[in-house]
């Protein structure tokens, strides 16, 4: 998701350090989505980046379930 203006750069390299419950967050949608460990935490990333700049523009994030009801999400 690169902003107006900015230029993609090459593929980039990041040697990180999950704690347990986000390394087996990763494990679980690896087996769900059958994405690789790089897919799943690029999406995660890019998915991240689309919500904090929907926050920044003062957007609130609401999940509907299966019956209607809404419910604001935080994400601190």
């Amino acid at each position: 998701m690169a902003s107006a203006g900015s230029e993609q750069s090459a593929s980039e390299r990041f040697s990180v350090t999950f704690v347990p419950p986000a390394a087996q967050a990763v494990r679980e949608l690896m087996e769900a989505t059958g994405l690789n460990k790089a897919d799943v935490i690029n999406r995660a990333v890019q998915i991240y980046a689309f919500l904090e700049d929907s926050r920044r523009k003062g957007n609130d994030l609401l999940l509907r379930g299966p019956d209607g009801e809404t419910e604001r999400v935080h994400i601190v």
